[in-house]
């Protein structure tokens, strides 16, 4: 698989209180992955509204994995490992999340907001200089 993920992807999240929704933006560079991500805090009391975190890690072939790290941390929300697959168009990931050392886990979905092609031209015209 040749495609690249970056972009903005729509995802999804189960988890034992329901379906949470986030907003990831992916940098791709040669496999390796960084990005960030927005959502919802669900959790309840949470004195704050939305959860920032960044994203680490790798894809190899159709294989996806990445770290998820809260900014702050706390809220019930820290580190949380993810697992999947990207689709044969590279328009989905699909796959499992997890918090190590818990029983906690679920599945998760991403959905590229802008196709491939897209984004790679919003990136190189974001790459070239203003003249």
């Amino acid at each position: 698989m040749d495609d690249n993920l970056t972009g903005v992807w729509d995802g999804s999240y189960m988890q034992p209180s329901g379906m949470v929704t986030f907003l990831a933006t992916l940098i791709d560079a040669g496999g390796a992955l960084g990005g960030s991500v927005t959502e919802p805090c669900v959790a309840p009391g949470c004195p704050i509204s939305t959860h920032n975190a960044s994203l680490a890690g790798h894809r190899s072939g159709n294989a996806v994995t990445f770290v998820k790290r809260y900014e702050p941390s706390g809220y019930g929300y820290d580190t949380v490992h993810y697992e999947g697959a990207v689709n044969a168009d590279a328009t989905e990931i699909d796959g499992r999340w997890s918090i190590r050392g818990t029983a906690f886990s679920g599945r998760f979905l991403m959905v590229r907001a802008t196709a491939p092609a897209q984004a790679a031209k919003a990136e190189d015209e974001i790459k070239e200089p203003v003249r």
